[in-house]
């Protein structure tokens, strides 16, 4: 399947919202765990995934993955990179799964519901493979940070981006969708 040029460039537009969105937006929300930063970038990583589909906005979220990591998030090396590429790309594979056929409203907030769950799952077994090697720490101390810190935090980081692009596709659905026939 061959990617038109149109669409390509579509999608550039939107990675490089989503990496303004990290340079500018960035901020700790648990004191727990001050590393893990909650940024907006996944919003238009989401509105690649409503126009294109989930491997489209999967692409789009590696080629953002890697810009950030060797950018303003250059502090977490190839392991954040990593970790970025598998939170976003498991919350695309579930809503990808759910999202595909009757595009309606009620389908989208199962799908984005379905996505956050995923990502949060995901998250914490990544964390527990991960996180010992990023942060030099036993795996035993990971696994305790797991439900008061890991959990909560890609709750709310997923949470909090889906609400956002759900809300905001109503505004830029039609702006968008003109540019993309």
């Amino acid at each position: 399947m061959s990617m038109s040029i149109k669409r390509l460039c579509q999608l550039a537009m939107l990675a490089a919202i989503s990496i303004v969105l990290v340079f500018f937006v960035r901020f700790p929300i648990l004191p727990a765990a001050p590393f893990l930063e909650y940024t907006p970038a996944e919003v238009p990583i989401m509105f690649a995934a409503f126009l294109f589909g989930p491997i489209s906005a999967f692409m789009m979220a590696v080629v953002v993955a890697f810009i950030q990591g060797f950018t303003v998030s250059a502090h977490s090396g190839i392991i954040g990179i990593a970790m970025n590429i598998l939170s976003t790309g498991s919350f695309l594979l579930a809503f990808g799964l759910v999202y595909r056929g009757d595009k309606t409203i009620k389908r989208a907030v199962i799908a984005i519901i379905a996505g956050v769950i995923a990502t949060t799952a995901a998250m914490a077994w990544w964390n527990i493979i991960v996180t010992p090697i990023f942060m030099g720490v036993p795996r035993p101390v990971v696994i305790s940070m797991i439900l008061p810190v890991f959990v909560p935090f890609n709750l709310i980081r997923a949470g909090v981006n889906s609400l956002m692009a759900f809300l905001l596709w109503k505004t830029f659905a039609p702006i968008l969708k003109r540019y993309t026939n």
